[in-house]
């Protein structure tokens, strides 16, 4: 039978890159999140993609996307995002909320709910979707920061409770991406501000690329698992080091 990965988040950006990069890969891929009519264009184009309406903030949107699953070998957990840049003094409770509930608190959801299947494979593969933001904090991000470090840390439990279990458990921490709303959600709908964030960087991360490290550790044998693996652009050094050209 035909093994079966979801991908949360999968109507655009990284969720989207992936669902069409492990589609390639040969899965059955169920492409899960809000605007459905952007699920439906994918699978439209794309053999082996099936489109689920996914609210991650939802219980009852998440069972019953478990409830429809026959099987499930990977998960990828990607649905979340970042909002503002206030200082942590200045940081807005509802944004806080906001990002609590899609990147930490609907991956526990979507985990939780897939877990068994994951198992039942024989050979599962857990993939979080955190950020170099779980790894090291930087001025103005306090809540994404502090929302990416949760996730991560769920990730290393989760390694350390599942040891035995026919799981595999992979963190990807990307760094700087240029993807087709992240930033401009973050500026709460300013394209302007958010280009800004990449101007100057020669050749910032696409989605694509982020989805190729994806599907790569996916598809390592059985025996093999990556811990977590750390991406950024070329240009990007760490968090604060970031080459710019021009201007």
């Amino acid at each position: 039978m035909k093994r079966t990965a979801v991908v949360t988040g999968a109507s655009s950006g990284i969720g989207e890159a992936t669902a069409r990069r492990l589609a390639a890969e040969g899965y059955h891929v169920v492409a899960g999140a809000r605007r459905r009519e952007r699920l439906d264009k994918l699978a439209a184009e794309v053999p082996g993609i099936s489109p689920v309406t996914l609210d991650v903030t939802s219980q009852e949107s998440v069972d019953a996307l478990a409830a429809s699953l026959e099987r499930c070998d990977v998960l990828v957990n990607n649905a979340g995002g970042a909002l503002g840049l206030e200082p942590v003094s200045e940081g807005r409770l509802d944004d806080w909320q906001r990002m609590y509930d899609t990147n930490v608190l609907g991956s526990l959801r979507v985990t939780q709910a897939l877990l068994p299947k994951l198992i039942g494979s024989g050979d599962g593969v857990l993939v979080m979707l955190t950020s170099t933001a779980g790894l090291v904090s930087y001025e103005g991000g306090g809540g994404y920061c502090a929302a990416k470090h949760a996730q991560t840390s769920m990730t290393e439990t989760l390694r350390l409770e599942l040891v035995g279990q026919p799981v595999r458990i992979v963190e990807i921490a990307p760094g700087m991406v240029r993807t087709e709303g992240f930033a401009v959600n973050r500026f709460r709908g300013d394209a302007d501000r958010a280009a800004k964030v990449y101007e100057g960087v020669p050749d910032p991360l696409s989605s694509d690329d982020v989805a190729d490290a994806i599907a790569w550790c996916v598809t390592r044998p059985a025996h093999v698992n990556i811990d977590r693996m750390v991406i950024r652009p070329r240009a990007q050094a760490a968090q604060h080091r970031v080459h710019r050209v021009g201007g």
